[in-house]
């Protein structure tokens, strides 16, 4: 049973992140804890058994969150690896496509897809779980990408990129989904399970989707970076009506989280970095932009995590209207964003992964100081780290002083 107190923490803590995101100044910065490989860590686990065993997982989970109380989490048990080859060929089932966007290692060990590597599997039991891109789709095969993404996906790509679905109509495959069914269902009963130990902490429930820029999706999953860039060159006018194609689809799935309850949709760029700004705003931003457009016209709002450098396109988020969601930045120059984009866009992120692991606790203390001192004024800032994933070697006294800093300096 969850306590009156819990629901009353919950409520502060969802409040807390509200006003950030409309660009208010809530009573106090808004919190996104740390996480990464140091959870496990934390509680004596190696990496495999974190992301192999759900008991062990959610009891360490829950032990961090406990040990170290933000107003909202960066993860939620065991690691996952992004598949949207096998969400978008089952697009057309959505109820299907929503549960199959990120593959755990026990998921995986029953499909074997290529791009995920795993501690303990493929790595050492001490690694993160990795996403390995490579080339699955020929530059000739681009028309039949543009016609029917699903289709394209559902049977030229699963059966390339999954290792236990290569024969769709095999008793391999036939025993494989089986499995991936019964693995499931007991993964879903877990993070319920999960839920409700953290909603007894107070944590709100969580209300997000995931979203895929289309230019990602053809960079991470078919043509590989290198040839992509390569593409935009060679078949501009192919790369543009490949993104216009999958952006349906994509938008289709990630709609059906709404009605799941998501309010949020999280966009994780990777090509935005490798980009001029000619080649940003010609082949990348279009169809994002359109993409986040198109949420805000249902009610979701996007969380934009712009993983790199994304200082050279900074103004293109001026084009969305105020208020649309939240710029999450990795690498580039936080308080720079902050003087183009206050009153505009909620930005989140500023805590340097490598002072929480290389500093002293007095010098994380001035960093956390100074950092706040620049980014809360007008509100419109969550706190989090840059990274999602702190080494299991960063030291506890650091992260302890990372939290005693928010609180010490975080009130408005």
């Amino acid at each position: 049973m969850i306590s009156l107190e819990a629901q009353k923490l919950a409520q502060e803590r969802a409040a807390r992140m509200k006003a950030a995101i409309e660009l208010r100044e809530p009573d106090r910065v808004p919190f996104m804890g740390v996480a990464g490989d140091v959870v496990a860590a934390y509680s004596g686990l190696t990496s495999y058994e974190f992301n192999f065993d759900y008991e062990k997982s959610l009891q360490a989970t829950i032990k961090f969150l406990t040990d170290f109380p933000s107003d909202g989490v960066m993860f939620g048990g065991m690691s996952n690896v992004c598949n949207l080859v096998m969400c978008i060929a089952f697009a057309d089932y959505p109820d299907l496509a929503t549960s199959m966007f990120m593959v755990t290692g026990p998921l995986n060990d029953i499909l074997g897809v290529k791009y995920c590597r795993f501690p303990g599997r493929e790595l050492d039991e001490d690694s993160s779980p990795q996403f390995i891109g490579d080339i699955y789709m020929q530059p000739e095969e681009y028309d039949e990408l543009i016609a029917d993404p699903v289709k394209f996906s559902m049977e030229k790509m699963i059966p390339r990129t999954v290792t236990n679905l290569q024969d769709l109509g095999s008793p391999t495959a036939l025993a494989t989904m089986a499995r991936w069914g019964m693995e499931k269902a007991r993964q879903n009963a877990e993070m319920m399970r999960l839920g409700a130990e953290m909603a007894k902490l107070g944590y709100p429930p969580s209300t997000g989707a995931f979203a895929y820029a289309p230019l990602d999706y053809i960079g991470d999953f078919l043509r590989d970076i290198p040839s992509l860039i390569l593409d935009l060159r060679r078949y501009p006018d192919k790369v543009k009506a490949a993104c216009e194609s999958i952006l349906e689809v994509l938008l289709k799935i990630t709609l059906e989280h709404k009605k799941l309850g998501a309010e949020m949709a999280m966009f994780p760029l990777h090509l935005n970095e490798y980009l001029s700004p000619e080649l940003y705003k010609e082949f990348f931003w279009p169809t994002l932009k359109e993409f986040v457009l198109r949420l805000r016209e249902h009610g979701m709002r996007s969380e934009i995590f712009f993983e790199g450098r994304h200082d050279p396109h900074l103004e293109t988020i001026l084009e969305l209207p105020a208020g649309w969601g939240t710029a999450y930045f990795e690498k580039t120059d936080i308080r720079k964003a902050k003087k183009l984009l206050q009153g505009h866009t909620c930005i989140m992120g500023g805590l340097e992964a490598g002072v929480v692991i290389g500093s002293t606790p007095a010098q994380i203390d001035e960093h956390v100081k100074r950092l706040l001192g620049d980014m809360m004024p007008g509100g419109g800032f969550i706190l989090c780290l840059d990274v999602a994933n702190l080494p299991r070697n960063t030291p506890i006294e650091n992260i302890a002083a990372v939290y005693e800093a928010v609180e010490k300096y975080g009130k408005y």
